[in-house]
């Protein structure tokens, strides 16, 4: 029997795909331009499924280029690559990965918390540059985290996980989510404008939707208090960017730590990149081998169903089964 055709857009490790292994024909892509990548567009003609990474655009103009396509599974949580609405009104269904990175996102953005508030990253680069002269009590002077509010903007999984880790350093929680409610004495809901009024950190969780882009934008950022510190784990497009410069530049708030930016890579001439009180990672938020692999191997579990018409196990849209 022949096996189906399949891409992958850009290259993973070997062993995170030992569930393809004798059951697919897999073309991969170039590790920088990914689905853009000659084999790649020389092979959607015939692909039955593709996994595609979150760095890779699957609109209708590549649909439109795979007319045996039957599955397109993504390894990320977040899909707003992917036109899933294109996808589904040609019955592809379309999977994601979600929950895998909960606790290693939530750790990245207690990880940025800690770096910005206690000036990690500038007094490693002092050390190293030569300019820790003697032990100074005025030096590298940060801010402590406990009796600190954190507001949580999305508190889904990745939210909850950031709140207890806070909450073990002696932060109080607040948070703002239009579908979830926690119960508990530690955890307080509110809307949008109390809790940009009362954080001392403000951490966005949400996915990226027509509702959220933006979200973060001048009349946020001047709501927030002048001591705030924004930390952005979730997509760079929850934020206006332009607006977020010109706040930090004018002590609007305090500072912004971005696991995520818009476009990705941000350019090494943006100015974000040029502010002492911003902080910049590329993306890392789900960058443990274990979760890494797990996501991977989801993609594979996700791929594999879809290709022999079963379920997903994840499923971005369930209406395409109807």
């Amino acid at each position: 029997m022949k096996k189906p055709l399949v891409i992958l857009t850009r290259p993973l490790p070997n062993d995170w795909l030992t569930l393809l292994d004798d059951k697919v024909n897999l073309v991969i892509g170039d590790t920088t331009i990914g689905i853009n990548s000659k084999n790649v567009e020389m092979a959607l003609q015939d692909a039955a499924g593709v996994i595609c990474l979150l760095s890779d655009k699957l609109d209708e103009s590549v649909l439109a280029k795979a007319p045996k396509l039957r599955v397109v599974s993504i390894m990320a949580a977040g899909y707003d690559n992917v036109d899933v609405a294109a996808c589904t009104a040609r019955k592809i269904p379309v999977g994601n990965t979600p929950g895998i990175m909960t606790n290693a996102t939530a750790d990245i953005a207690m990880g940025l918390l800690l770096s910005i508030t206690r000036k990690i990253e500038k007094a490693s680069a002092d050390a190293r540059n030569g300019l820790w002269q003697t032990w100074s009590p005025t030096g590298w002077l940060g801010s402590e985290l406990d009796g600190k509010t954190i507001g949580i903007l999305g508190m889904g999984k990745i939210g909850k996980a950031v709140a207890k880790r806070a909450s073990a350093f002696g932060m109080k929680v607040i948070y703002y989510s239009r579908s979830t409610v926690v119960e508990g004495d530690y955890y307080r809901s509110a809307n949008l404008e109390d809790l940009l009024g009362n954080s001392d950190v403000v951490s966005l969780h949400c996915p990226l939707t027509n509702e959220t882009m933006s979200l973060i934008n001048a009349h946020s950022l001047k709501l927030m208090k002048r001591s705030a510190i924004l930390i952005n784990t979730s997509r760079g497009k929850v934020v206006d960017q332009e607006a977020l410069v010109e706040a930090l530049k004018m002590g609007t708030i305090a500072g912004a730590a971005l696991d995520v930016t818009d476009p990705e890579p941000l350019p090494a001439s943006h100015p974000l990149f040029h502010l002492e009180n911003c902080l910049i990672l590329p993306h890392i938020g789900s960058a443990t081998v274990e979760t890494r692999k797990k996501m991977a191997e989801m993609a594979c579990i996700n791929l594999l169903a879809g290709l022999v018409g079963q379920k997903m196990p994840n499923v971005v849209d369930g209406s395409v089964y109807q």
